[in-house]
């Protein structure tokens, strides 16, 4: 009996002492393990915002600022005054262009009188908003012929945003003006060259917790623009490419024998396909979608520029599609899908990139509203992460 107890004994030291081993290990593994992460949010994630110009890139770079580096200081806003009445003047000046190009007449003297003194302007907006450069905007604005001009914006350039600060015109020639964020958000000035933004997220306990830096490349999306991209393309974690789901109906302001659409179709086929963004992740935003909606709903119809509509409509019915907006958005995803799954062709005679596991993210956004792009970019960030660390055997 007592034999028999000794053994147990033996026996019940030997397992504990096993256990404790086993309970070392894997603590020891955990802790390289968290070293490992902390080691590697040490490094900057690089994203590159790619699309053709217009798209809403720099908007997702005045959203960052927003969400992560405590917005726009009260300078910052007045800095800011010069832009948007660019941008006012700009508008009201192409619509008035415009109403003669195409055969559209104004609603009284009083609008042509108007126009007359818009047209004897210089392309530079006023440095003030004085009395009378207000009036005659605002008359305008109100004019039937103005609006009908308007709603036919797809056959000429002109600002996505021209309907926002042309409704807010009184509040924004007021004297003691100062730029809200959201008029921020919807002013436009094009980008040329290469600009950055740095900012700091937290990561979620699941991946280790702390904070991971950012870093964040705008790059100009005229077509002229374009050779500068790849001076960028280097170390980029992830490019996130943005594509106008509105501009299914209008021309390039370079070319205006070239659809919108497609063009940032083939520019979305030569990105997926550039060899030196091929270990890059690819997040597509098809921003702008609202604006795509409230053209439909006005009697504006895809199928009018891609025929090949209609028979995509013939497919069984998609999860989520409930009417044409839906269908329209499920339409040019698609396209962006099967762009994503033609042959690559071969970089050189020597290399070949292989492309297998790669994959695509897609995200319907409206790049002005902050909210949207809070909880898209959210995901969008845990995304990236999550694939570098697997990318390095972390996870």
């Amino acid at each position: 009996m007592k034999l028999r107890l000794l053994r147990c004994l033996r026996q019940s030291k030997h397992h504990q002492a096993k256990d404790e081993s086993q309970t070392q290990s894997a603590n020891h593994n955990m802790e390289r393990q968290l070293k490992g992460l902390q080691a590697h949010f040490k490094e900057t994630v690089k994203i590159l915002l790619l699309g053709t110009a217009e798209s809403g890139k720099t908007t997702i770079i005045k959203q960052m600022r927003i969400l992560h580096i405590n917005g726009f200081t009260d300078d910052e806003r007045r800095e800011k005054i010069p832009e948007i009445y660019q941008n006012i003047h700009d508008s009201i000046i192409q619509l008035v262009r415009q109403m003669s190009i195409l055969g559209l007449r104004f609603g009284s003297c009083t609008s042509e009188k108007s126009a007359a003194y818009i047209l004897s302007l210089e392309s530079e907006a006023p440095e003030y908003m004085n009395e009378e450069y207000c009036d005659h905007v605002m008359t305008l604005w109100n004019d039937v012929g103005i609006r009908a001009c308007y709603d036919r914006s797809n056959e000429f350039p002109l600002l996505d945003s021209a309907k926002y600060f042309l409704d807010n015109f009184a509040r924004i020639c007021d004297v003691a003006y100062i730029p809200s964020t959201e008029d921020i958000l919807h002013s436009r000035k094009i980008t040329t060259g290469i600009s950055q933004i740095s900012f700091r997220v937290q990561i979620p306990k699941s991946l280790g917790g702390g904070e991971q830096e950012f870093r964040m490349y705008d790059v100009g999306g005229q077509r002229d623009q374009r050779n500068k991209w790849i001076q960028v393309f280097e170390g980029i974690q992830a490019v996130l490419f943005l594509i106008s789901c509105s501009e299914f109906d209008q021309n390039l302001r370079e070319d205006s024998t070239q659809n919108r659409l497609q063009e940032a179709l083939k520019l979305f086929r030569a990105v997926w396909q550039n060899r030196f963004l091929s270990s890059a992740g690819l997040i597509v935003f098809l921003n702008k979608y609202d604006i795509m909606e409230r053209k439909i709903r006005a009697g504006k119809h895809i199928v009018d520029y891609f025929p090949e509509f209609e028979d995509f409509c013939k497919r069984p019915q998609q999860d989520n599609c409930f009417d044409e907006c839906d269908w329209t958005k499920m339409f040019i995803k698609q396209k962006l899908i099967d762009i994503t799954q033609e042959p690559f062709k071969r970089t050189s005679r020597h290399r070949h990139v292989d492309y297998t596991q790669r994959e695509c993210y897609y995200h319907f956004t409206v790049a002005t509203d902050t909210r949207c792009i809070r909880d898209v970019f959210s995901d969008v960030q845990q995304m990236i992460l999550t694939d570098n660390l697997a990318a390095s055997s972390l996870l």
